[in-house]
């Protein structure tokens, strides 16, 4: 090796150190100047619970999209744009099913984007059937998209499912 190639190496490992540890602007875990669209999430979050709560498709309305393409997947079915959502979901599941209900959301995670956002959280459901009384309690985890529209965050996909099973049910 030459005195020249010797010294060059040192400033050559250098700029590799350097590229190597660049991280784009969107890797990992969302950016601190995300914390605005966060606490909009979150509140939208809440807004959507108190939608399911009162089965009200005019608050309801300010959290989702109004659009064709947003959809709804949960047990009993899968919903397919906000006139679905809003019949089904809302109007004939929510308020012509039970008399009371409350969703309570818990262990919220927000991750949020420039346009996109996607929230997970467990939740807790009560209720009371409006036919017959009886109560309703369950319990599961839920999955919800949003994207930033005109300036501001819509739902756009919501996925829940039940609790996971043990491995004692296997």
């Amino acid at each position: 090796m030459t005195y020249a190639s010797l010294t060059r190496t040192p400033v050559i490992t250098l700029v590799l150190l350097a590229v190597c540890t660049i991280r784009p602007a969107n890797a990992g875990e969302p950016s601190p100047k995300n914390d605005t669209a966060v606490s909009a999430i979150r509140r939208l979050v809440t807004t959507y619970a108190q939608s399911v709560d009162a089965a009200d498709v005019q608050l309801a309305a300010t959290v989702w999209a109004n659009t064709s393409d947003v959809s709804f997947i949960h047990p009993l079915g899968h919903e397919h744009g906000w006139e679905a959502v809003k019949t089904n979901l809302y109007t004939k599941l929510m308020g012509e099913t039970f008399s009371d209900r409350k969703l309570n959301v818990k262990d919220l995670v927000v991750h949020a984007y420039a346009d996109t956002a996607w929230v997970e959280f467990y939740w807790d459901f009560v209720a009371r059937f409006r036919g017959n009384g009886q109560p309703l309690s369950t319990h599961g985890r839920e999955t919800q998209v949003y994207r930033k529209m005109d300036g501001r965050w819509r739902l756009v996909h919501v996925h829940y499912s039940g609790m996971p099973m043990t491995g004692e049910r296997f």
